[in-house]
């Protein structure tokens, strides 16, 4: 599905909602025909717990597992390591960790933290907590292994003292990748990754601002994340709070609250793919604009809604 770009049919005097913006003056010269506060939005229509992508003009709604694991990644830096002590008993240590331009796991571990079995099977878990309200995670199968080649070893310790300083190289490892488990979050099903797809995945291009442009909009553009919950979405339930949690480069997803007290995630997709924090703006404000204009009749709503949510467990929260 793809949402119809209205902006060029539209007068000077039509109102746009920007992204990180004050509201234009000009908002002032439309009487709404329907006044909705936004505590007060009536969304209507079939619910579904489902989390399979919605199909809005790309292939795939939702980066692929291995391309998520990219990204917390790349944007995480402590993790729990776990090994075999020579009791054969499993042992989880707190490390720091860079990658390498393949996602590899390197480590700089001290004397103490090396006298391991012989079997180097091990683990690093790693967790990325987006805006507070979702924790993504990634947990790393392999063997923990010491660099021999002396120019391996030399790129290897540069990506690590890009990111920590000056170590000595004899304190760095690595975890051969042979394969991971990714879950959405706490209490979630997870799903198996491949070294191979894993390799071959790119972290997200949004990852270094993604959770700025989350918290701009939360804090100054709440009314348009209500808006989208009611034009974009297929829902029978008042929604009592909505909010962002993450966006990437096919789209974002929301946290939307029914006075049930029942938490749902809900996927809405980009018209289209962003590579960059000015495509992301501008989608965003495209569709900030239309959801405007649909929720003030002045355009009917001819594409579908999404119609698969997920419901948050919140067992023991």
């Amino acid at each position: 599905m793809h949402l119809p770009n209205r902006t060029q049919s539209l007068t000077p005097t039509l109102y746009l909602s920007p992204l990180f913006g004050s509201k234009p003056l000009n908002k002032i010269r439309f009487t709404p025909l329907k006044q909705n506060p936004v505590c007060q939005l009536s969304l209507k229509c079939s619910l579904s717990t489902l989390s399979e992508p919605t199909q809005v003009g790309v292939s795939n709604s939702k980066p692929f597992p291995a391309e998520v694991s990219r990204t917390i990644m790349e944007l995480s830096s402590v993790g729990t390591l776990s090994t075999l002590t020579h009791e054969g008993w499993p042992l989880g240590v707190g490390v720091r960790f860079a990658v390498d331009d393949e996602g590899t796991p390197v480590l700089c571990l001290s004397e103490s933290q090396r006298q391991f079995s012989a079997d180097k099977r091990s683990s690093l878990h790693v967790q990325l907590e987006q805006c507070g309200m979702r924790t993504p995670q990634c947990t790393i199968q392999g063997f923990l292994e010491k660099p021999e080649e002396k120019k391996v070893l030399k790129w290897l310790h540069a990506s690590w003292k890009k990111r920590f300083g000056e170590v000595p190289e004899d304190l760095i490892y690595i975890i051969a990748v042979d394969s991971l488990h990714q879950m959405e979050d706490f209490m979630e099903d997870g799903v198996l990754v491949s070294s191979s797809e894993y390799k071959n995945a790119s972290p997200d291009p949004l990852r270094d601002f993604a959770e700025a442009i989350v918290n701009e909009i939360n804090t100054k553009n709440l009314e348009d994340v209500y808006r989208f919950c009611n034009v974009y979405v297929d829902l029978d339930f008042q929604v009592s709070e909505a909010k962002m949690i993450w966006i990437d480069r096919l789209g974002f997803d929301l946290r939307l609250s029914c006075p049930q007290n029942a938490t749902f995630d809900v996927r809405i997709p980009f018209p289209g793919e962003v590579r960059d924090e000015k495509g992301a703006k501008s989608s965003f404000n495209g569709m900030s604009q239309l959801a405007w204009e649909v929720e003030k009749n002045y355009h009917a709503p001819d594409f579908p809604k999404v119609k698969q949510l997920k419901r948050v467990k919140c067992w023991g929260v």
